[in-house]
């Protein structure tokens, strides 16, 4: 590379020096600065090494970058902001590492870039945070496509269609394997949102043939295809609630939605703030006990709910809504008899 190119680059040279190898607790002198360009085959005077910093420092910040110098004997360069500080990549990294859908190794993958964007010093930080060797993590690697894809058909308004997987076992007690449902039929549906439900990623989509609001678990889906008919359901989605759609649907089991009237005893005032929002109506009932009335998805996946809150909740109506319950309770206690 001709030196005069390599002159050009230098302020990028050392622009990426302050990021990767600064934070506000560590800097580099100008001395360290020209030994480094050096060991890059890039020389460099003081005075043009002071000046390139000198412009950093002036518009470092319209480029998310403050970089700033120490006011000691020995003055140092460093950066004291960037684009994303420490606490919010710690968030990142904590996402990352507990999204069940997302592999081990694109886990990692992503944790390193995150790690890119922090000091080689703070970087330590988050890697001291990272616990991502035997959790519970999605072994399918095309998840990442299918997203793309989803998203992909939904900005040009075009089905989709797809393989939709499922666990089975491989043979007499010897493995889990996934086939596809239906015997390899492809599944075609209108992709309109996702949404992010109990650790697992959903697409919710519209089923023609159905008639009806479908969803889809993202890393069940394979072999996602873009097709060439328009989306169906632009008159349901028109007014569509995905806030309340998440809030009615438990573990995005679908179900009959009914307008319930439950019966709370006060100390689940917090279980129903975290289920349902925190701007619902309540109604007091008595000085112990509230009735609060929302439409849900009857499912197993919604008793299960319940049973778990034991004698905190009751329903109140429809009353075929409560002996549907205590069906399922007979039901499944009667595997104990």
């Amino acid at each position: 590379m001709a030196k005069s190119s390599r002159q050009k680059q230098k302020i990028l040279h050392i622009l990426k020096m302050l990021l990767e190898q600064t934070d506000e607790n560590h800097g580099l002198t100008v001395p360290q600065i020209i030994s480094k360009l050096q060991d890059l085959g890039i020389s460099a005077e003081r005075k043009s090494v002071f000046d390139d910093l000198e412009m950093l420092e002036r518009f470092g910040e319209n480029f998310g970058y403050d970089i700033c110098r120490t006011k000691t004997n020995v003055v140092t360069f460093y950066v004291t902001s960037r684009q994303f500080e420490l606490p919010e990549l710690k968030l990142l990294v904590d996402s990352v590492q507990s999204s069940k859908f997302i592999t081990a190794k694109k886990s990692n993958e992503l944790i390193r870039k995150v790690e890119s964007l922090a000091s080689k010093y703070e970087a330590q930080q988050l890697q001291r945070q990272v616990y991502v060797t035997n959790r519970v993590k999605n072994p399918n690697e095309t998840i990442y496509y299918s997203v793309d894809s989803i998203h992909e058909a939904i900005s040009q308004d075009r089905k989709i269609n797809f393989l939709y997987m499922e666990w089975a076992l491989g043979g007499p007690g010897e493995k889990i394997c996934k086939r596809p449902r239906k015997g390899g039929e492809r599944y075609c549906v209108s992709p309109w949102a996702l949404t992010w439900d109990d650790e697992n990623y959903y697409l919710v989509a519209y089923d023609s043939d159905a008639g009806d609001i479908r969803h889809y678990r993202v890393d069940k889906m394979e072999k996602v295809e873009l097709s060439d008919q328009c989306r169906d359901g632009k008159e349901i989605f028109g007014e569509f609630d995905m806030a309340l759609y998440s809030k009615s649907v438990f573990g995005m089991f679908g179900g009959e939605a009914t307008d319930i009237t439950l019966r709370f005893h006060n100390s689940m005032i917090g279980v129903v703030a975290d289920r349902f929002g925190k701007s619902v109506h309540i109604d007091r009932d008595g000085d112990e006990h509230f009735l609060l009335s929302v439409s849900v998805a009857l499912s197993p996946q919604f008793y299960g709910w319940l049973f778990g809150l034991s004698d905190k909740v009751q329903i109140v109506s429809p009353q075929w809504a409560a002996d549907k319950f205590r069906h399922e309770l007979e039901r499944v206690g009667g595997l104990y008899e």
